[in-house]
């Protein structure tokens, strides 16, 4: 698929398809687990195609599953029958064990199974384009050495955060190169933390790098969406725009309306349902009132496309889901 192509048609088109982050609901409709689904390739597969069957979606998108990248540099990981995994801890607190950080062969771990489900994601869905999804590089970094810790890190140690940056860019080029070989049109980088950062910090410590993936990995055929769901977003969206993505995706914590004018005109801007508090927590009536505002503030933005602000949770009922889907269905229908 020329996904260039279809980042214009789905601009010029007057009739919008939403792009939620929807994957791991699917537990439901295949009745397992969420390890069950996080640790067989087949199931996230099976998982992707349903919801494409099911939904009216413009791309198949793959979960955020911000483990999996930890996990393989070493991490501890929580893992839960209903709840996304967690990692714990750090495994970095020192230059020394930044230096002696080694970089993963792709396929360590359940990456072989994550690359396998978009091989077989990709030849099941061919209405619309696939995308897989990985963490970004300071996401991945901070979480190598403790969330809480990384952020005094980068005033403190800036070397040694560089010298892990340097390490975790290393692996997701590698590894976003292994989507785009087994047959994916695209990636969405998930850099929630880079919300948490100032401007010059977000510039210095995140989007220089996620910029070098991007360069690295986009073709014509292959696209980069950059997902950031910190609150901060509009202070940092220079920078943010800076890494050079062929669309971005914002979470809950920012306005879209007060985002929207500052994307520009060709570019996707996909946001940004509260997926707790409305998709998981809430009602099909709340989810409904919740579409349609945004949609009211946003709508008349070309560029704009409906979505959750973040991975959808496991639990969260369909009856939400598809009170989402035919809100934005009934919204467009009228254009």
């Amino acid at each position: 698929m020329h996904v260039k192509t279809w980042i214009e048609e789905l601009i010029a088109s007057p009739k919008k398809k939403a792009i939620p982050v929807l994957s791991f609901p699917s537990v439901s409709l295949l009745g397992i687990s969420v390890v069950d689904l996080i640790s067989l390739g087949e199931n996230q597969a099976q998982g992707m195609i349903r919801i494409a069957e099911r939904c009216n979606t413009a791309a198949s998108v793959s979960m955020m599953d911000l483990s999996i990248e930890a996990e393989c540099f070493g991490s501890n990981i929580r893992y839960s029958d209903k709840e996304v995994p967690t990692v714990i801890g750090g495994i970095i607190s020192t230059p020394e064990d930044a230096d002696a950080l080694s970089v993963p062969a792709v396929g360590t771990g359940r990456t072989s199974q994550y690359i396998d489900a978009i091989r077989q994601a990709a030849l099941g869905i061919k209405d619309r384009p696939v995308f897989a999804g990985v963490i970004g590089p300071f996401s991945l970094a901070g979480r190598l050495m403790d969330v809480s810790e990384a952020m005094v890190y980068c005033y403190e140690e800036p070397e040694m955060v560089h010298t892990v940056l340097s390490k975790t860019t290393d692996f997701l080029i590698d590894y976003i190169k292994a989507y785009r070989d087994v047959g994916a049109d695209g990636v969405v980088i998930a850099e929630p933390l880079a919300g948490l950062l100032s401007p010059a910090l977000a510039q210095e410590f995140s989007a220089d790098y996620t910029k070098k993936i991007v360069d690295a990995v986009r073709t014509d055929e292959f696209a980069v969406i950059y997902h950031n769901c910190g609150g901060t977003a509009i202070k940092t969206i220079d920078s943010i725009l800076s890494v050079g993505a062929d669309g971005y995706h914002f979470g809950n914590a920012i306005s879209m309306a007060e985002m929207m004018p500052h994307i520009p005109a060709n570019v996707p801007a996909l946001g940004n349902v509260d997926p707790a508090r409305e998709f998981c927590n809430g009602t099909p009536d709340s989810v409904r009132l919740a579409t349609e505002k945004l949609l009211q503030e946003c709508g008349q933005y070309p560029n704009f496309v409906p979505s959750s602000g973040c991975d959808i949770p496991p639990q969260t009922p369909w009856e939400n889901i598809d009170a989402f889907f035919a809100t934005v269905d009934e919204y467009y229908a009228g254009k």
